[in-house]
């Protein structure tokens, strides 16, 4: 997919929250640490790692919801960091989200007609006389009765009002959708026809999807390329079938061990004790890796190009250990 020019880049993000008030300075958090990402044109990239690891905030900041403390988001020729909220606004269009919790996104005294029928109204994307029959083809598009249109969100479940939810992403034609854990919160039978739904429209659309989920099972299912993060940091990214079948980093092959994050975390916490000289400089994941070198503690690892698509930000990424292994049974 990224042969061609990518449709977005970001490019160093780095975002601080501040948690706590000073006289003599405020105590920051970081969410996000020099997160460099490229979307494709038409390509659907999952954003996996545990609770807490920045998933949703880089969401959010690709957006613009948030403004980050540094780096850069180009778009069309523009970087959005840059520009004023007046001046962004153009591109709102192009950039959509769906929630994970889809009732909470929709206004509970509207009808899913009026919710539907405002963006529509905003973007000017049909004249007013067609705005019931466009809401009836987006509808029937993602699978539901136009008669939905007259029901309240309340009325309908988790499944279907996650499908207006999408319908209404896709209503203005962005360029690009972000759906954060999307089908979490569903059964396994209604998970599976959104996200084959989510395909489909990808598929017919050609629309780039940015999927944040902590199930590896629906990353693999969806995704065209994974970028694992942990702590605010992508420590590896690349196709979804090599990202699976070979894993680099530590992390990544932790994760894909377990299969189950909570059992992951509580494994790591238990066998490791490690502080870091420098925790400010240390790689992040140093206190968890058994396979930490006196480097790690001291420096931070740059990504490097493993080939042409997959990267890795790691000092001893597992291949050179398994090449180091082969080398010396021979």
């Amino acid at each position: 997919m990224l042969n061609e020019k990518p449709l977005l880049i970001a490019r160093d993000l780095t975002l601080d929250f501040r948690i706590e008030r000073h006289l003599f300075g405020d105590r920051l958090i970081r969410a996000l640490d020099n997160v460099s990402l490229e979307i494709g044109s038409g390509e659907i990239v999952g954003i996996v790692g545990e609770s807490g690891s920045g998933k949703t905030t880089l969401g959010k900041t690709l957006l613009g919801v948030y403004r980050p403390t540094g780096g850069s988001i180009h778009y069309c020729g523009s970087n959005l960091v840059q520009l004023s909220k007046s001046a962004s606004r153009g591109f709102r269009r192009d950039l959509q989200m769906v929630f994970q919790d889809p009732l909470s996104s929709f206004n509970p005294r509207f009808t899913i007609g009026s919710s539907l029928a405002v963006a529509l109204r905003l973007y000017d994307i049909c004249k007013p006389n067609e705005i019931h029959a466009e809401i009836g083809r987006l509808l029937y598009r993602v699978g539901l009765s136009p008669d939905f249109s007259n029901r309240f969100p309340h009325e309908l479940s988790g499944g279907q009002l996650q499908r207006v939810a999408i319908a209404r992403a896709i209503s203005v034609k962005p360029k690009i959708i972000v759906a954060d854990e999307a089908v979490s919160k569903l059964d396994v039978s209604v998970r599976a026809q959104i996200l084959n739904l989510l395909k489909l429209i990808n598929r017919e659309t050609g629309t780039s999807i940015i999927f944040i989920t902590h199930d590896l099972g629906v990353a693999r299912f969806l995704c065209d390329r994974i970028a694992v993060m942990y702590f605010g940091r992508i420590v590896e990214k690349g196709p979804t079938g090599q990202v699976f079948s070979s894993p680099f980093h530590p992390y990544t092959a932790a994760l894909l061990a377990a299969r189950n994050l909570h059992s992951e975390s509580s494994s790591d916490a238990d066998e490791t004790v490690f502080v870091p000289s420098n925790p400010a400089s240390a790689c992040n994941y140093v206190a968890r890796c058994l396979r930490r070198t006196k480097i790690c503690g001291i420096e931070r690892p740059q990504p490097s190009a493993l080939d042409i698509k997959h990267e890795v930000s790691c000092f001893v990424p597992l291949a050179s250990i398994q090449e180091d292994n082969q080398n010396f049974q021979r």
